[in-house]
C-alpha cells in the first residue's frame, strides 16, 4: 500500500468532546491518495468495476458558535474498484466558503444553531446566513460528481475517478439547488428543485445529459417550506410540502426555528418531467415528514411512491444529553420514528392511499439501480444507534413478503450510506453488492466493506483497510465505471 500524501491544509479545530466532532465524527484533516488497499479479509469480487463516492461533514475550523452535525466541511472519500484490486483517495470540496476560510485561517460564518449576528460574512443558501459546504449529498451526471447542500447552495463539481474539483455547476440557478436532484441514466436528464424564503419558495428544474439548463419553473407554496429530497419516474418528478418548517413568526425576526403546524397535511407536487407550473397535479396525505425517497414508479394509472415516514417530526429533546439535548432528539431516527412507509396517488381520481411497510426504525435507504423509476421488491436500509446519527447495522425489506433480513455491527463499529452495486449479468433484483465504509472506534481505524445484498446476515465478504480513520458523514453513491466511460 503506497500512500501519497497532498500537502497540507489550514485547520485551527481545537479537540473537543463535542458528540460530532469526536468519536466517530472526528474530522479527518489529510489528503492521500493510496494505489491499491490492502484486503484484511475475503476477496475483492472481480465482477465489480466502478467508483464509490462518500461525502462527509468534516469539520476544518473552530467553530464560531455551536456546532451541529450538518456545518461540516465536505470532504469525498472514494474507493475505485476493478480487476479485484481497489484504490483509494480523498479531498475536500474547494467551495468559495471553503476557500475563504482557508484565506482567513478560520470560521467566517456560523451554523445552523447559531443565532443571526454570528456569522463574519453573509451566508447562502435558503437559510441565508449558513456556510455553503456542500456537504450534503453526492450524484454523478454525465460523468461529473456534484456535491451539493441540503440548504440549496451552489452544486460543486468534481472529477468522479481523480477527485479534482471542477468548480460550481454552470446551470446552478440563483436560488441554487438543493441535495437529492435525481439522475435518468436511460435520458441522461438530472432532475433537482430548490427551495427558498422569497416567492414562490420553489424552483424545479431539469438538466440534460450535456450538462445544460434545459428546463426551470416555479413551483408555487403558500409560503418558506423546508423539503429535502424528491422523487422521480418516467414520466413524473415528485416534490413535496410538509408541515414541518420555519416558524413564520420567528422568521420574522431572523429566527429559523423549524415547528410542526398542526392541521396542515402533507402534500405532494407531481409535475411532467417537462411541464409547466399549470400541470403540476397535487395530491394530499396524512401529516409528516419524510427526508428520503427509496424509489417511485408508473403502475396501472397511479403512481408510486415509497420512502421513509416519521411519526413523531418534532421529537421532545434527549435531556440526558444536557446541553446537546435538542440537537440529539433532532438527527435522532430512533427520536423522530422513521419507518419504510408507501403513498399511492391515483390520477383519474386524485386520492392518495398509504401503507406501513414495516415497523422498524429505519432510513438512508438504497434500492438496486437497475429498478429504479420500475416496481422494485427490495430496499436496503440502514439502522441506527439509540440516540445518535451513527449508522449501525442493515436491514433488507422484502416489500413483498415483509421478510426482514438484518445484519448489526459489532458494537463501535459504525457504517456509511451503502450503495448496491448490482452483479454482472444478474436476472435477480437482490443479486447484488453492498459496498459501504466502516468506522471502527475500537481500533480507531476505517475500511471499506463489501457485503452479499441477497444474504446480508453474514456480514461482509470483503474487508480493505483505509490509511486513516474518516469522520462519519451523510451520503454516498456508486458509478459504474462503464457508465462513466460513456458519460466522461
Amino acid at each position: 500500500m503506497q500512500i501519497t500524501r497532498q500537502p497540507p491544509l489550514r485547520h485551527t479545530l481545537e479537540p473537543s468532546n463535542h458528540p460530532y466532532l469526536s468519536g466517530a465524527w472526528t474530522p479527518c484533516h489529510e489528503e492521500v491518495d493510496v494505489d491499491e488497499l490492502e484486503v484484511i479479509a475475503g476477496e475483492i469480487p472481480r465482477d465489480i468495476d466502478g467508483v464509490y463516492l462518500r461525502n462527509t461533514e468534516n469539520q476544518v475550523h473552530q467553530p464560531l458558535g455551536r456546532h451541529h452535525p450538518f456545518d461540516g466541511d465536505a470532504m469525498i472519500h472514494q474507493v475505485s474498484i476493478s480487476g479485484g484490486k481497489a484504490s483509494y483517495r480523498n479531498r475536500y470540496v474547494r467551495t468559495y466558503c471553503f476557500e475563504a476560510e482557508q484565506i482567513a485561517g478560520g470560521s467566517l460564518w456560523g451554523g445552523l444553531m447559531d443565532p443571526a449576528g454570528t456569522s463574519k460574512r453573509p451566508g447562502f443558501g435558503a437559510h441565508g446566513g449558513l456556510k455553503d459546504t456542500g456537504s450534503t449529498d453526492i450524484i454523478v451526471h454525465a460523468g461529473v460528481a456534484y456535491a451539493t447542500f441540503y440548504q440549496c447552495g451552489e452544486a460543486w463539481m468534481v472529477d468522479p475517478e481523480t477527485l479534482e474539483n471542477l468548480g460550481k455547476a454552470p446551470w446552478g440557478p440563483l436560488d441554487g439547488v438543493s441535495a437529492h436532484p435525481k439522475v435518468d441514466e436511460e435520458t441522461g436528464e438530472l432532475m433537482f428543485f430548490n427551495y427558498s424564503k422569497h416567492a414562490p419558495f420553489m424552483h424545479y428544474g431539469v438538466v440534460d445529459r450535456a450538462g445544460k439548463l434545459a428546463h426551470y419553473i416555479p413551483v408555487a407554496l403558500p409560503g418558506p417550506r423546508l423539503p429535502h429530497d424528491m422523487a422521480i419516474t418516467k414520466n413524473w418528478s415528485i416534490l413535496n410540502d410538509m408541515p414541518l418548517f420555519w416558524d413564520e413568526k420567528l422568521l420574522g425576526r431572523d429566527i429559523h426555528a423549524a415547528r410542526l403546524h398542526e392541521g396542515l397535511p402533507t402534500r405532494f407536487a407531481l409535475i411532467p418531467r417537462h411541464g409547466q407550473p399549470e400541470d403540476i397535479r397535487w395530491f394530499e396525505a396524512e401529516p409528516t415528514f419524510v427526508l428520503h425517497w427509496t424509489n417511485a414508479w408508473e403502475e396501472d394509472g397511479e403512481i408510486v411512491l415509497e420512502g421513509y415516514h416519521q411519526t413523531n417530526p418534532m421529537p421532545e429533546p434527549l435531556e440526558e444529553f444536557g446541553q446537546y439535548a435538542h440537537m440529539m432528539a433532532y438527527v435522532d431516527e430512533h427520536s423522530f420514528g422513521c419507518r419504510l412507509h408507501r403513498w399511492r396517488f391515483d390520477l383519474a381520481s386524485g386520492k392518495t392511499r398509504e401503507e406501513r411497510l414495516s415497523d422498524r426504525i429505519v432510513e438512508f435507504g438504497t434500492i438496486n439501480p437497475d429498478y429504479a423509476m420500475k416496481p422494485s421488491r427490495y430496499v436496503w436500509s440502514t439502522t441506527t444507534k439509540p440516540g445518535w446519527f451513527l449508522f449501525n447495522g442493515y436491514v433488507r425489506h422484502d416489500t413483498q413478503t415483509g421478510e426482514e433480513q438484518v445484519y448489526t455491527l459489532p458494537d463501535g463499529v459504525y457504517a456509511s450510506e451503502t450503495p448496491v452495486i448490482p452483479k454482472k449479468g444478474a436476472t435477480q433484483e437482490d443479486a447484488a453488492y453492498l459496498v459501504t465504509f466502516l468506522i471502527d472506534e475500537n481500533r480507531n481505524a476505517s475500511e471499506c466493506a463489501i457485503l452479499d445484498a441477497g444474504d446480508i446476515a453474514k456480514g461482509p465478504v470483503c474487508r480493505l483497510a483505509l490509511p486513516h480513520k474518516i469522520c462519519s458523514g451523510t451520503h454516498a453513491t456508486w458509478v459504474e465505471r462503464a457508465m462513466l466511460r460513456q458519460t466522461g
